[in-house]
């Protein structure tokens, strides 16, 4: 992953609610939730949730779907994965990882 990718999208989740759409969506797992319920879980006004599902989806961390009336948004697991690889590249390469 180069670093311009990596800081889209921890720039991405520097938002308290983002951060917030996105836990509840790898919580969610691979079947995603369509958007109503999250923004009734989240308690999330539906253009304030547009608008920050829009910069996710742009940063590579969720997908959205059109299934049958709803937009289902899915968290971009493959991405996720390649994020928390490229934070903990190179742990420990100085011998003091806090890692453990």
């Amino acid at each position: 992953m180069k670093l311009e990718k990596a800081a889209k999208q921890l720039e991405a989740l520097g938002s308290p609610t983002r951060l917030a759409i996105y836990r509840e969506l790898i919580q969610a797992g691979h079947q995603g939730r369509p958007v109503g319920e999250i923004r009734v879980k989240l308690d999330i006004p539906a253009s304030t949730l547009s608008h920050h599902i829009a910069k996710l989806v742009q940063a590579g961390l969720l997908t959205q779907d059109r299934v049958s009336r709803s937009l289902v948004c899915r968290a971009d697991f493959t991405n996720m994965d390649a994020l928390m690889i490229f934070l903990l590249h190179n742990c420990c390469a100085a011998d003091s990882c806090m890692h453990g």
